[in-house]
């Protein structure tokens, strides 16, 4: 119990300090589109996770854009990825959670996760020879076989291809495809 106490005040005093970095970083960016608090709900989803004891929070990877918390990463079972997505939904400040967690046993998740950087450098290395996709602002992220594409492209066609160009790369079981389609000026 003690040192599960430790470990959480460690973990709270290290996103705390990232957080502040973040805060600072953020005044510099933020704009009516990106608030701040974005920066915050983040920051308090990582240290709710790490503080429950039905999650692993260091196996999951959070994101918040405008009020939406995503949650990428693998957990050990369906319970403990449920319990994200609630622990998730009850902080201030959340409006809704996209759970794209996986649930990878551990005695599988090394060879899993070797087998997903290997996935994702090569949709990059697709993405890199393609005219259309090679300067287009795309993040390719992996987790069990699942290829998850964000960021901002030109036009729908781009993002079609994206999707396209990603599910012909070996050992991609699927896409998800969270692209978005920038605002014409």
């Amino acid at each position: 119990m003690n040192t599960r106490y430790v470990l959480t005040l460690c973990t709270a005093l290290v996103v705390g300090g990232s957080l502040l970095t973040g805060s600072a970083y953020a005044l510099d960016k933020a704009d009516e589109k990106t608030p701040i608090n974005d920066t915050w709900i983040t920051a308090k989803t990582k240290i709710a996770l790490a503080a429950d004891g039905r999650v692993k929070g260091r196996q999951i990877d959070v994101e918040t854009t405008k009020g939406q918390v995503m949650l990428r990463g693998k957990v050990d079972s369906d319970a403990a990825k449920q319990a994200a997505e609630n622990i998730t939904k009850l902080l201030d400040g959340v409006k809704t959670v996209k759970n794209d967690l996986q649930v990878v046993a551990p005695s599988i998740r090394d060879a899993v996760g070797d087998k997903d950087e290997a996935i994702t450098a090569r949709v990059k290395d697709h993405f890199a020879k393609d005219a259309h996709l090679k300067n287009a602002d795309i993040d390719v992220q992996t987790h069990a076989g699942v290829v998850s594409l964000t960021g901002a492209v030109l036009n729908l066609m781009t993002s079609a291809n994206a999707s396209w160009t990603a599910w012909q790369v070996s050992g991609v079981k699927s896409v998800k495809n969270d692209l978005t389609v920038k605002e014409k000026a």
